[in-house]
């Protein structure tokens, strides 16, 4: 999987399309990610003691990798990740448009 925790993606298809935001979690299992401030759910949760209300709560539910696209911090466009292996034998992903590690 290209995209790691912390990266910086831009969603291209789906409700929140153009929008962009960081990555909070990652499960490579699943093939999803999961985007601070988007494609949010409701959850609705029972009162647990007598007396107390009843709440909504609102989540990140998970993106499929194949609808986001990876923000280059270089050149600050959505571009496609290549990998490069360096002469230290470190394997590094690149950014397709503007060449620059990320």
């Amino acid at each position: 999987m290209k995209i790691k925790k912390g990266d910086k993606v831009k969603i291209i298809n789906g409700k929140d399309r153009g929008k962009s935001g960081k990555v909070l979690k990652v499960s490579k299992t699943a093939g999803k990610i999961s985007v601070e401030g988007l494609n949010l759910r409701v959850k609705h949760m029972r009162p647990k003691k007598q007396g107390e209300k009843g709440q909504r709560i609102q989540f990140p539910a998970g993106i499929d990798v194949s609808n986001v696209k990876l923000v280059c911090p270089k050149c600050s466009k959505d571009a496609r990740i290549a990998y490069k292996v360096l002469e230290d034998k470190n394997k590094v992903r690149i950014c397709k448009k503007c060449k620059e590690i990320i």
